[in-house]
């Protein structure tokens, strides 16, 4: 049964044992208790309720949950709130929805990450989403043991976020970075290192430049002279200059813009000059092979850098899906989750 996907199917969630308090004298009281043939009894007469309706107009579930992720998800949702709103006629407050619909979610994933381990193919789309309100922000939920500090982690990262690596240069090795891009009111792109190392300051000026030039093929008809966009730049290597990273700096401008989210395990590379044009790099294989070791399962490289990739071994060529792009808008449309 432990290797039956369709048994799993029908679970609707999975707590894991270390999310659930070991007994201790702590919990336990010497004064008046809950009377528990009374509260299972209010839990009897809640069972014959629903408040699935609360999500309706209210939350919209992503693409990857199928009939039955859904169905498990509106009962432990629906559940959840009659604990916190027994009277079905209590108004729901949006920060206790999203706590149910984030908590449902990650306990369904767990129940789809063990299908995945046993039928990959079939459960290989376990990026569970959301979006509360008409125009807000596809959010995802993972689970706390699948998120990785230090590595590249196949889990989409939030609008404006990406994952790129510096080729590096004479006095500097190659280096992974991740690029946050958060967008307000206001104008200008304001980089919130300090100091600014001058390299990447010098990349981030031709993304925003290339942003401004070519808004309506890359954000359509918004406009980004009127938003106020704040840039970090995180280091996880030796490499601190952050040189080269234009063309993912223009992607987690876009992305912040759109409000959407760049794929999971994607590692963009590559340089972007002011009139447009993408740099050549000239150690491809080096940045794949480097890739590969900090988790990454897509690399996006510009397409000049293809015959050089004829040199990457096949063990390191099976690990990594290699795509190029020609242009900005390219890469772009590229990265961007579907």
């Amino acid at each position: 049964m432990r290797n039956d996907t369709a048994f799993m199917d029908r679970i609707h969630c999975f707590l894991p044992g270390w999310d659930v308090p070991k007994l201790s004298p702590g919990l336990f009281t010497s004064h008046f208790g809950l009377v528990s043939d009374f509260l299972s009894e209010c839990f009897t007469q809640l069972r014959n309720q629903s408040r699935v309706s609360v999500l309706q107009g209210r939350v919209r579930w992503g693409g990857a949950l199928s009939g039955r992720d859904l169905n498990g998800v509106n009962k432990t949702v629906s559940g959840l709130l009659k604990l916190l709103y027994p009277g079905a006629d209590m108004t729901v407050s949006e920060e206790d929805l999203e706590w149910a619909v984030r908590l449902a979610l990650e306990v369904r994933r767990r129940v789809k990450e063990q299908q995945k381990r046993i039928g990959a193919a079939e459960f290989r789309n376990t990026h569970f989403s959301y979006t509360i309100g008409s125009e807000g922000v596809e959010k995802f939920v993972s689970t706390p043991e699948l998120q990785s500090q230090g590595g590249i982690s196949e889990e989409p990262l939030e609008c404006g976020q990406i994952w790129t690596m510096s080729p590096g240069g004479e006095e500097e090795h190659p280096g992974l970075f991740r690029l946050e891009v958060n967008e307000g009111p206001g104008g200008g792109v304001k980089v919130l290192n300090n100091p600014v190392p001058a390299a990447f300051k010098e990349s981030i000026r031709c993304a925003e430049q290339n942003l401004y030039a070519r808004a309506q093929q890359l954000v359509g008809d918004r406009d980004p002279r009127s938003h106020e966009f704040s840039v970090q730049l995180r280091g996880f290597d030796a490499a601190k200059s952050g040189a080269k990273t234009g063309v993912a700096a223009l992607i987690a401008l876009s992305s912040a813009l759109l409000k959407k989210t760049v794929r999971g395990g994607l590692v963009v590379v590559g340089e972007v000059t002011l009139g447009g044009t993408i740099e050549p790099i000239h150690n491809a294989v080096t940045i794949a092979e480097m890739a590969v070791e900090k988790g990454a399962k897509a690399l996006l490289l510009p397409v000049s850098c293809r015959r050089q990739l004829f040199d990457l071994s096949d063990d390191m060529a099976t690990k990594l899906d290699i795509e190029f792009y020609q242009d900005g808008r390219d890469a772009l449309l590229k990265a961007l989750a579907e």
